[in-house]
């Protein structure tokens, strides 16, 4: 296993590489000059102008720009902020707790639906029960994020006055409190995972119960619900875990919609105020974080597949 690891991670060198070389290209492609932002409108000192081109190396031919720019990312410097003059790694870090914690809750809300849901419309299939589920996972695909916040603080926090429209506590600050606010942000963001998920889990409790395996403890005596939950439940949840994991990577990235509803102050929101500000340098920050997190996520869900199904050859992997 660790050569296994050793081996998938020298993989993901050309993968970032390729990354890096990707974000840094778009944002160059975005018309307007971060010296122009930075300098303000209005204001012309072509002296002060050359000055902050050559700190920044903007002076330089693109490739010459890349080379620094990836070698001081290697070091963990992403640069600062071209209107906060802030640096960029800190300003990430303080908003990524947020981002995590809403992004690991909304997984949390989607697998606690999904899952039951998806394993009950298998099990009772042409049913009302699995027509319902799937009824509930198509409008759930169907709703967009922003239409299911605004509903939600509609309804829970202007009509009823229970939870709070917008805003984040942390947890350790005020435990209740926080999972207060998290409440209509996890099942906004939650929904179209639960839904995807709810069918994906159907479909492979489905294929799981036409196994020859399931016909043959069926014909020992051993009731449909311990079949289910001793055999088809283990097997059919391995490539279910699978997708959870790439969603949660998603999750990590796509939570911008729903961080504006609820001015929840993750990366998200950080990456449409710093494209509304046009703070390229943060832009790039955040990209590249984001896509980085994302890899490392699809890793860690391919360690976890080969733990738990033995199965699995790893030389059939490439490995």
């Amino acid at each position: 296993m660790l050569i296994y690891i050793l081996k998938r991670l020298i993989q993901l060198v050309p993968v970032l590489l390729i990354v890096s070389v990707i974000v840094f290209s778009l944002i160059h492609l975005i018309p307007g000059d971060p010296v122009d932002v930075m300098m303000g409108e209005g204001y012309s000192d072509p002296v002060a102008e050359k000055i902050l081109r050559a700190q920044m190396h903007l002076d330089k031919p693109i490739p010459i720009q890349y080379a620094y720019w990836i070698g001081n990312v290697l070091k963990g410097d992403f640069g600062k902020s071209a209107i906060t003059r802030q640096p960029i790694i800190d300003m990430i870090l303080a908003r990524f707790p947020a981002t995590i914690l809403l992004a690991l809750s909304a997984a949390l809300v989607a697998i606690v639906i999904s899952i039951p849901a998806g394993i009950i419309a298998a099990v009772r299939r042409n049913t009302i029960a699995d027509y319902f589920a799937m009824g509930i996972s198509l409008g759930g695909i169907s709703i967009p994020n922003f239409w299911l916040g605004v509903m939600l603080i509609l309804v829970f926090s202007q009509f009823l006055e229970l939870l709070p429209s917008m805003g984040y506590m942390p947890f350790f600050t005020s435990p209740w409190e926080a999972i207060r606010h998290l409440i209509m942000p996890a099942i906004t963001l939650g929904t179209a995972m639960a839904a995807s998920l709810t069918r994906f889990t159907r479909s492979e409790v489905l294929e799981e119960l036409r196994q020859d395996y399931v016909r043959t403890a069926r014909a020992k005596g051993v009731t449909g619900r311990l079949v289910v939950m001793k055999h088809v439940l283990k097997n059919s949840l391995i490539p279910t875990i699978t997708v959870v994991g790439l969603q949660i990577g998603g999750l990590l990235e796509g939570a911008v919609i729903t961080e504006t509803v609820f001015a929840w102050p993750g990366i998200g929101r950080l990456a449409i105020q710093a494209v509304f500000e046009r703070d390229y340098p943060l832009v790039q920050g955040i990209v590249l974080v984001a896509a980085v997190v994302y890899v490392l996520i699809n890793l860690l869900v391919d360690i976890i597949y080969t733990l738990l199904d033995p199965r699995i050859k790893l030389s059939k992997q490439g490995v």
